[in-house]
């Protein structure tokens, strides 16, 4: 089992903190043919399998990633983030529950910012 801790930009640690967002609380998980990650109360966990495409990408405005896991209006992902420079953007073949505990509101992609983005992909590419 790998665990890839978040990294946390200090403007983001106070909104983060108001939703029991901390180091201890966010995190990525890659193995035993699953990937798990939290953010603070929120949590995702799917099969390795369930995988399409994982990428790196940034650039994220902070009052759309700041605070809580985010829900895309556009497409209906998910932000687990806690800067908004690098994270790992995966895609999944079936939509996975975050959000919602009731798993009506699905998501077909989740963007993590883990502290190191390379070594996550890694990890993932070798599944």
């Amino acid at each position: 089992m790998q665990r890839f801790p978040f990294r946390f930009d200090p403007i983001y640690r106070l909104p983060g903190l108001c939703f029991g967002i901390v180091p201890a609380t966010a995190w990525v998980e890659v193995g035993d043919g699953e990937l798990r990650a939290r953010l603070g109360p929120w949590s995702l966990r799917t099969p390795l399998d369930n995988i399409a495409s994982a990428t790196e990408s940034g650039g994220f405005a902070f009052l759309k990633t700041a605070g809580p896991a985010h829900l895309s209006f556009a497409d209906r992902g998910v932000t687990f983030a806690t800067n908004g420079d690098r994270a790992v953007c995966v895609e999944f073949h079936q939509p996975v529950r975050a959000l919602d505990p009731t798993g009506i509101l699905r998501h077909p992609g989740a963007t993590f910012t883990v502290a190191d983005p390379p070594a996550l992909l890694a990890a993932l590419e070798t599944r």
